[in-house]
């Protein structure tokens, strides 16, 4: 009882030196798009405001390295801007939370994943992934409920030329490039993830990073898992990448892969937006994709 009296404080106390910045409660307008689940060709857009205090973006795997090269260059490419709108966010009033799976022990001793750590524990609505999967739970697909993924990923994904990359571990940290402040939180824990967002009282999560077609669907913080515990949920659909090989079925280019993704998101999940919404420039787009 004592340790649980003492985290709790500990989490309380975090609250009180928050900079002023993060106390602010600003709206945030996004325009979503989402598609019918009887009707998936046609795209329904509409505008919505969350307030940014009851908001939380969830950084998904953007590791400092990655075994397929290609990936690793495309996750470096997107990292600035990605930068950029996690900077605007958490000056809005937003709950950060970096989410490095299989990782966060090199952040063992910062405030940040202490933040996490220590957050009062409060049952979820429902219980919570137990399968494991790449160092995490794992949120399966429900093949009943959303059939399978518009693209083979059966090969892991790779879109290096022949021959393509060792699997292998190749990760040991979030990105660089991305800023880790005070007041964010770092977890890879579905459970410490629940609790940040009931003690900060979040019902809308914003999902970005890598990859749309693993990791930001299936993870324990994941668009599966936040949609199946009740929150809004929406995907930041051009700060994020696919592991697709267009070698691969249905034979589309890598890009067209990931897009083929986001439909499958905004047909079974959750709506969609671009970092256009929150920053006032053009949506990011990959320098390879020429289409």
């Amino acid at each position: 009882m004592e340790i649980s009296v003492n985290r709790a404080l500990s989490f309380l106390l975090l609250l009180l030196v928050l900079p002023e910045s993060l106390m602010a409660d600003e709206k945030l307008t996004l325009m979503m798009r989402s598609r019918a689940k009887d009707a998936p060709a046609k795209e329904i857009s509409g505008k919505v405001e969350w307030k940014a205090s009851a908001t939380a973006l969830i950084i998904c795997d953007m590791w400092d390295d990655h075994w397929c090269k290609s990936a690793a260059r495309r996750v470096e490419e997107m990292t600035g801007p990605l930068n950029e709108v996690v900077n605007k966010l958490r000056d809005q009033g937003a709950l950060i939370i970096h989410a490095p799976s299989s990782v966060v022990d090199f952040y063992k001793n910062t405030s940040q994943r202490r933040y996490a750590q220590n957050a009062p524990f409060v049952k979820p609505p429902i219980k919570l992934s137990t399968k494991n999967r790449w160092g995490t739970k794992w949120c399966w697909p429900d093949p009943d409920f959303e059939g399978v993924l518009p693209i083979d990923d059966s090969d892991m994904g790779c879109s290096c030329k022949d021959p393509k990359c060792e699997i292998r571990e190749a990760w040991t940290r979030q990105i660089k490039g991305i800023d880790i402040l005070e007041g964010d939180a770092i977890t890879d824990h579905g459970q410490e993830t629940f609790n940040l967002l009931a003690a900060k009282k979040i019902e809308n999560v914003i999902l970005c990073g890598v990859h749309l077609n693993m990791c930001v669907l299936g993870r324990p913080f994941g668009i599966r898992q936040m949609v199946k515990l009740g929150k809004n949920v929406a995907l930041m659909r051009d700060m994020t990448d696919t592991m697709y090989n267009p070698q691969r079925p249905p034979g589309v280019d890598h890009f067209t892969g990931t897009d083929l993704v986001v439909a499958h998101v905004e047909r079974y999940w959750c709506p969609t937006f671009t970092s256009a919404d929150l920053t006032g420039k053009k949506a990011f787009r990959f320098a390879a994709d020429k289409r």
